[in-house]
């Protein structure tokens, strides 16, 4: 039998228990009660659970999802409320048996505190909220340095290390973006994979991107809310600096939020300067990985393409803009105070 190229968790569409067993779930296993409200997820199924005590996210693993994964996952989220507990990160609510994780047929299930705020995606960018991610992100990945989990060092195609790995997946791209990205992903295998291995490695969020954080409408730089932990792996710290940038180029001016942003995410956690050197041509990669798997997957499940597709346009305006990757690194470099 021949393997997935984009591996099972992105292959299997969500699980799709109905709300009524869901709400059993809930009462069972939390003794909560209350109205469930869908909320869109590339390959979980989740809600948001509104009960007399307050709102809180109810989590249906995959159920393709390792049960060692998913212990990864909630064990990182304890480990940042404990060590950081001023970060705005989720908090697992613990079943009344005391358990973090219920097991069900149909996938691993868990309930998180429900995080207020309106996704950055809807918000203005500026310069301020650019320097608001930057600190944020520097400092989770400072907490997540902390952090070991045996199942931490797993094989994730949207993981930017493993960008040579798309090439099955880009006949799903429309033929005028097809060329281009070919060539971004033979460079990245021969100068900048070789490059990133000798960069340093920690456990990173992996996708801190617009939808995943949250803010108040009054003050967007005030961050109330940083989600989706399902990306989490061992990778290279600056890969999820490179993600975050890859959401916020001004395609007129590339360098204006990205400056800010990696300025506040060396204040909170310094890079070095072979990290800041690789970062433009590792956002260009977090880019071709986003349209590339994007593509593919819209294809595959075409009744949630609107969700899946929601970055490609941001994404495609990147790339285009991303035309001198050394340039952009000078740029960032002095912004840094050039850094050894």
């Amino acid at each position: 039998m021949t393997q997935d190229p984009a591996g099972s968790l992105l292959s299997l569409p969500p699980p799709c228990l109905p709300v009524q067993a869901l709400a059993g779930l809930a009462r069972s296993h939390w003794q909560l009660a209350g109205t469930l409200h869908p909320l869109t997820s590339e390959r979980d199924q989740n809600h948001r659970l509104d009960t007399a005590r307050g709102s809180f996210t109810l989590k249906l693993a995959n159920p393709a999802e390792p049960a060692a994964l998913t212990e990864f996952q909630t064990l990182a989220l304890l480990h940042t409320d404990h060590q950081a507990p001023d970060l705005p990160t989720p908090r697992v609510v613990p079943a009344q048996d005391g358990r973090a994780i219920v097991p069900t047929p149909e996938g691993a299930l868990r309930l998180l505190t429900w995080l207020p705020g309106m996704p950055l995606a809807h918000l203005p960018r500026s310069p301020a909220l650019a320097a608001a991610i930057g600190s944020a992100l520097g400092r989770l990945d400072a907490t997540l340095a902390t952090f070991h989990h045996p199942a931490a060092d797993h094989h994730l195609l949207w993981d930017i290390r493993n960008a040579a790995d798309l090439a099955p997946l880009t006949d799903a791209l429309p033929d005028d973006l097809r060329p281009g990205i070919a060539a971004v992903l033979a460079r990245f295998s021969t100068h900048i994979a070789p490059a990133l291995a000798r960069l340093p490695r920690q456990v990173i969020h992996g996708d801190f991107n617009p939808h995943n954080l949250l803010a108040d409408p009054a003050d967007p730089t005030s961050l109330t809310g940083i989600l989706d932990f399902g990306d989490m792996t061992l990778s290279h710290r600056i890969c999820d600096l490179a993600v975050a940038a890859s959401y916020l180029i001004d395609p007129s001016d590339p360098p204006a939020l990205l400056i800010p942003l990696t300025q506040a995410y060396h204040r909170a956690n310094p890079l070095s300067a072979n990290e800041i050197r690789l970062l433009p041509d590792l956002i260009t990669a977090r880019l071709v990985t986003t349209l590339t798997i994007s593509a593919w997957r819209a294809a595959r499940y075409p009744e949630n393409a609107a969700y899946i597709l929601r970055n490609a346009p941001t994404s495609r305006a990147g790339l285009d803009a991303l035309t001198d990757p050394a340039a952009l690194a000078t740029h960032l470099l002095t912004a840094c105070g050039s850094p050894s």
